[in-house]
């Protein structure tokens, strides 16, 4: 991994296939690790940027449509993605970026527990992220919480202690009213979403009931018993979404 203010990256840049992964709020492009790695094993070149205010990266304008214009560098001259993962507030992003895709190549979207319509939850949700960023856990609360590898509770803690509250506040108060399900409903030819939703038992922020079930090239899948942070908890699942035929080990 070779990791800077901007971006993380993984495998070669000759590799026959292209991945870019776009982390969630309070999270950076390191969180991507355990999926990146199982990338590479298949064949992919793996490119996950920072998102604004993350990763001490500053910004003063945090709407959806700004931080998915930052990303416009990542799509010069027609560069193009096999597979783009968002997750959480990078699912809105991802599909903010869907107009900079090359209309000749085929692109796989994945969406992991994307929040699209958050309106009357707003403020429990900018509680929970504000407290996050205030009371920083350590990585052994993490894992006494969460169950998860040692490697995943450092980045987790890496991502919330490189994001402040002047984000999670900017965040929130320049996306009102909170809802991006309309997007789904225009989804270009060449593309292929699945949404991948958490168990709502298990935290999870995606209410199915906002995805419009009539929409082409569309398709949602509910993981039992896995919780919000699913490239964390099951990133196999997530390589299993892509089908795209699979480079020989």
């Amino acid at each position: 991994m070779y990791a800077s203010i901007s971006a993380s990256q993984w495998g070669s840049p000759t590799a026959p296939k292209k991945a870019l992964l776009i982390h969630g709020l309070t999270e950076w492009s390191g969180a991507w690790e355990g999926l990146a790695q199982l990338l590479v094993a298949e064949g992919f070149f793996v490119v996950a940027p920072n998102l604004l205010g993350h990763a001490w990266r500053r910004g003063t304008d945090y709407r959806v449509s700004t931080l998915a214009e930052d990303l416009r560098p990542y799509f010069i001259q027609d560069t193009s993605y096999d597979v783009i993962v968002g997750h959480s507030l990078g699912g809105p992003v991802t599909l903010s970026l869907l107009q900079f895709l090359p209309k000749t190549k085929q692109t796989a979207v994945i969406l992991l527990d994307p929040p699209l319509e958050i309106e009357g939850e707003r403020e429990m949700h900018k509680g929970w992220f504000l407290n996050e960023v205030t009371n920083i856990r350590s990585t052994e609360e993490i894992d006494d919480d969460r169950g998860w590898s040692r490697r995943d509770c450092v980045l987790r803690v890496s991502g919330i202690s490189m994001c402040d509250r002047t984000t999670v506040e900017g965040i929130f108060s320049h996306n009102s009213p909170w809802s991006f399900s309309g997007l789904l409903r225009n989804i270009p030819p060449h593309v292929k979403i699945t949404v991948l939703a958490s168990d709502p038992k298990a935290g999870a922020v995606c209410d199915t009931e906002h995805i419009p079930s009539d929409v082409e090239r569309l398709n949602v899948r509910v993981l039992p018993g896995i919780g919000h942070c699913i490239h964390y908890e099951n990133p196999d699942a997530i390589v299993d979404s892509i089908q795209l035929p699979r480079a020989k080990l």
